[in-house]
């Protein structure tokens, strides 16, 4: 497993381990990369809902004054102030900052006095560079705005409520922990529940694209692809960093037919620092699961990719907009309750059974997307 590219590098080129690399976590990396290639997914599908005519521009009116000069002014310098604030309490702390990057850069700790300097330089050139445009007459221009234009704003309004939710549904998972350390559970960079972080991000994300005369339903429809994409990625990522997101023990002998470390995986070097500790191992994560156990995101990656092929294949065949939203729920419904059967989580009685919060919400996945989907093809029968 690779923790961190310090692990990567040792593994490529046989650098040490924990050097200056190992700032890079895997899972924040792939976390970024699953916001890009959902991004990609989803601005494809708008491309072609624009050419179809399903998604229509809007105008949209920009004024430019001397309050957006203003504007621009003091939000570089503020970028800029951050900087100098907490680069140098990073550099001074650089051995806490390559364990725990969340906890050091959400502190409240840093150098006020150079934040406050490069903030006030950045200030100060960029009004001497724009006083011209200062000094220039209000203008209004009319302009057309393509949903796909708007990309950009939907991925970081998805990620940031994604993230939120993520930790939030975490939170509630680990009730324990967020009593005896509230901040800390708040400001943690690990836990992060996906459910969480997809129901946050949907709700949010369809008020915004709602607030700009973005379909939801097209939105919805092109989001469950990008969703699904976002999914498979991340998913990697708990692979390859070994982030406790993994099954229960198996110690079973795996069929012929299937490689070892697809039935049972220990998963060395993981980030969570789980298992036993291994042998003659250098190095801030040493630790193995013995035995091994269901090496379930891969499972997911392979769960998922199909469900996205099956979707991507008969995208343009589907004419009832949502619809394709609605059997998003269904089918990655049914792949989260099966897989939470081999996957380590706590349970949850409700009416007499007992499921892992995962579960409850993919049962509850499953129903609305069947709800969904009858409602969405009676109404175009009548229509």
């Amino acid at each position: 497993m690779y923790p961190d590219l310090s692990y990567f590098f040792h593994d490529l080129l046989g650098t040490s381990v924990d050097n200056w690399t190992a700032i890079f976590k895997t899972f924040g990396l792939f976390l970024a990369l699953a916001f890009f290639a959902s991004a990609y997914v989803l601005k494809l599908e708008f491309r072609r809902k624009e050419k179809e005519g399903l998604l229509l521009p809007t105008e949209k009116k920009i004024v430019t004054n001397s309050s957006n000069v203003w504007s621009e002014i003091l939000s570089n310098a503020f970028v800029i102030f951050l900087a100098g604030f907490k680069l140098p309490h990073i550099i001074s702390n650089f051995s806490a900052f390559k364990s725990d990057p969340a906890s050091i850069v959400f502190s409240l700790s840093g150098d006020w006095l150079i934040g406050i300097l490069a903030g006030l330089g950045v200030f100060a050139y960029q009004y001497y560079k724009s006083k011209d445009r200062l000094n220039r007459e209000e203008k209004t221009i009319i302009t057309k705005v393509y949903p796909h234009q708007k990309i950009s704003d939907i991925t970081i309004v998805a990620a940031i409520s994604g993230i939120i939710g993520a930790r939030v549904f975490s939170i509630l998972e680990n009730l324990d922990s967020f009593y005896n350390d509230p901040l800390g559970q708040l400001l943690s960079g690990s836990g992060l529940t996906v459910y969480g972080g997809v129901i946050v991000a949907t709700f949010i994300v369809l008020w915004y694209v709602s607030k700009h005369q973005i379909s939801k339903l097209h939105m919805m429809d092109a989001g469950s692809l990008a969703l699904l994409m976002g999914y498979i990625v991340g998913r990697m990522g708990c692979q390859f960093s070994g982030d406790g997101d993994w099954g229960i023990p198996n110690d079973s002998a795996s069929p012929s037919w299937i490689p070892d470390w697809l039935w049972s995986y220990g998963y060395p070097h993981n980030i969570t620092k789980q298992g036993k500790l291994m042998e003659d191992c250098v190095g801030e994560y040493c630790f193995e699961m013995i035995p091994g156990v269901y090496p379930t995101p891969v499972y997911e990656i392979l769960m998922c990719g199909i469900i996205f092929f099956g979707l991507w294949m008969v995208r343009k065949k589907i004419k009832i907009a949502g619809l394709m939203f609605f059997l998003y729920l269904i089918f990655s419904g049914i792949e989260r309750y099966l897989i939470e059967f081999i996957r380590v989580n706590d349970k949850y009685e409700f009416l007499g059974f007992q499921y892992s919060q995962g579960q409850w919400i993919a049962l509850g996945s499953v129903l609305i997307g069947i709800i969904g989907s009858i409602v969405l093809i009676n109404k175009s029968k009548s229509t």
